[in-house]
């Protein structure tokens, strides 16, 4: 039977009614939905959402990317809700409903206490004439289009629309709040988007005793005891208070000795280190850090303050080893 199906067919006939779904929400977008936002942001507490089924899936979703975002949100299951889990709800909090139907018993059977905390109810409906949407403070709705399924039944389209009108929600309401990736990076500690967002230059910089430094007349054999000693590759050239003059690296050395078939130990390092070198502040993301050093063709950077005092250095070893990537 399967090998009587066009996958592919089938796959872009879906995305294609899926897509004409997206254009008739897209005509639905007017001054109520500067209104929901205008609530929403006027709100002492959370926003809530619910919705039964397949809109419940979509509100868990929702309410995720609200809270990720700069909107303090959670889902609240209608069915809980009327045994017990209303109490969740509370005088100031503002409810989003989803109902493709705008008939969900689930959630009409909350209206009587919504009414009577005073919480402002945003339903999310196909057209305005069900009870739920006719109980709204805002009636956002869909517009009427077809399922992708070809039963008729499936929500398949009317959930692409819910879930991207959820998203239009939450970038209005991030853009009016000014809502920054650092506030991002705050919500999201773990993992790899964590370290990229959360990671700074200044959390994996060596300082302190681990910071190798020099004076500029300090000879050659106690620069590469230094290099060798602090095990970074490379040895900072500062003066009496500690202002950047120049580095040394483990190349610059290979390099000398190429260049002059061996050295003097006993030649000041200020005759043959490297003036202005690459720098960076210790406030820079870890990961831009690492996309300079890879622009550069780098692996070290010298972490100097506004006065180009040296505080630190950060190697590409560093980075990768926290995980930064």
């Amino acid at each position: 039977m399967s090998n009587q199906v066009d996958f592919q067919k089938v796959a872009l006939e879906t995305l294609r009614i899926e897509e004409h779904a997206l254009q008739i929400l897209a005509s639905q977008i007017d001054e109520r939905f500067t209104e929901a936002c205008q609530i929403i942001l006027k709100a002492e507490g959370r926003l809530v959402v619910t919705g039964m089924g397949k809109s419940g899936h979509i509100g868990r979703k929702m309410a995720a990317t609200f809270a990720s975002t700069g909107t303090p949100s959670f889902f609240m299951h209608p069915g809980e809700a009327g045994h017990g889990d209303l109490g969740m709800l509370v005088k100031g909090d503002v409810l989003i409903a989803i109902s493709n139907s705008g008939k969900s018993d689930e959630i009409m059977m909350l209206m009587p206490l919504v009414k009577h905390l005073g919480i402002p109810l945003i339903t999310i409906t196909a057209d305005d004439r069900g009870p739920m949407p006719q109980n709204a403070d805002v009636a956002l709705t869909l517009g009427n289009f077809e399922e992708a399924c070809p039963l008729g039944l499936a929500p398949t389209s009317s959930t692409t629309a819910t879930l991207a009108l959820g998203d239009a929600l939450a970038v209005a309401l991030l853009d009016a709040r000014g809502f920054t990736s650092d506030d991002f990076a705050r919500s999201h500690p773990a993992g790899a988007l964590g370290k990229r967002l959360l990671l700074h230059v200044k959390h994996l910089m060596h300082t302190g005793k681990d910071l190798p430094k020099v004076s500029p007349s300090t000879p050659m054999n106690q620069v590469l005891y230094e290099i060798s000693n602090k095990r970074l590759g490379l040895t900072t050239i500062v003066d009496e208070q500690d202002v950047l003059l120049g580095i040394f690296t483990d190349g610059d050395l290979r390099r000398l000795i190429d260049k002059q078939q061996g050295f003097d130990v006993n030649l000041a390092v200020q005759d043959v280190m490297v003036k202005n070198p690459q720098t960076i502040s210790q406030e820079e993301r870890a990961v831009e850090a690492l996309e300079r050093m890879n622009a550069r063709k780098i692996s070290q950077f010298v972490v100097v303050d506004d006065a180009n005092k040296v505080i630190g250095v950060i190697s590409m070893h560093d980075l990768i080893q926290a995980g930064v990537n």
